[in-house]
């Protein structure tokens, strides 16, 4: 195992644990909806949001535990993201993670209260950061102009040919926003000064461009059993992907430029921040 895949499944570990928490408190709520909520929350993957804002905020601090309640409301946020993207009306996914969609377990009716649930819900727990700011960074990044108004513009974007700078636009708010949100939430949770908070959300949208090339490329070229969901999905759909646009070489020469600028992002950290660029690095030989 990588030191990046140790850093994953430690930051995962906490994450998980501190996420039964939050839903335990849940007192009184229909079990039912609790059920689909764990359905999801529950099915693994790789906790890549809260990873990034732990280690973030361990970078600027020394240690994770302030930016605990930023971890599962990232989490939270992004696990109602899939819940939502896999509803027949959105990309109409059977499998995720493994297991059956949500939707398909407990109906659509539940798989969107479901989400609804989860999205009000982490504003609820980014609370407990007593931080307006970490507040407003996750909101942001959640709606309108971040991944709801990305999702939107993915959608009108299906069977219409898009420039590489549009495609970057589509990725940027669908994908890159939370993601480079968790590091600044992180950022925030540790105290860092303007000049930290600006390198970490430089990262992390670096760290997102480059994610979202990758899923684009395992989705022509991965294996479905590993990645936990079908593959050949954005075809399927006539999505616009960098592969369809730009072709596989060029593709992961564009991941590969996007990584080394995330690195570069952390020059002024020092060795501290080896695991965030151990997992910038990840991002790029991920089969899943």
């Amino acid at each position: 195992m990588s030191a990046a895949e140790d850093f994953l499944r430690a930051k995962s570990l906490r994450t998980e644990e501190a996420l039964h928490e939050v839903v335990a408190g849940w007192r009184g709520a229909p079990p039912r909806l609790v059920e689909a909520v764990r359905h999801s929350l529950f099915a693994g993957g790789k906790r890549l949001r809260p990873a990034l804002a732990l280690g973030a905020c361990e970078l600027v601090r020394g240690v994770d535990t302030p930016a605990l309640p930023a971890a599962c409301a990232l989490e939270m946020i992004h696990t109602y993201s899939l819940i939502h993207d896999d509803l027949p009306a959105m990309d109409d996914d059977d499998l995720r993670r493994g297991r059956p969609t949500c939707h398909k377990v407990f109906g659509e009716a539940t798989a969107i209260l479901a989400g609804d649930a989860l999205l009000t819900m982490a504003f609820d727990t980014a609370a407990e950061t007593e931080s307006v700011e970490v507040v407003r960074e996750l909101a942001r990044a959640a709606g309108i102009c971040g991944m709801a108004g990305g999702q939107q513009l993915d959608m009108d974007a299906e069977g219409r040919a898009l420039t590489l700078d549009e495609l970057r636009r589509v990725h940027a708010l669908k994908t890159g926003a939370l993601i480079r949100a968790a590091a600044r939430c992180g950022a925030l949770c540790g105290g860092a000064d303007a000049a930290a908070l600006g390198a970490l959300g430089e990262y992390g949208a670096r760290l997102g461009l480059a994610f979202q090339i990758t899923d684009d490329i395992l989705d022509v070229t991965g294996d479905a059993a590993a990645l936990g969901k079908r593959t050949g999905a954005d075809a399927a759909h006539t999505k616009a992907t960098y592969p369809g646009l730009a072709g596989l070489d060029a593709s992961r020469r564009l991941a590969e430029e996007a990584v080394d600028g995330a690195v570069a992002a952390l020059e002024g950290f020092g060795p501290e921040a080896a695991p965030l660029r151990d997992l910038a690095r990840f991002v790029l030989e991920r089969d899943r």
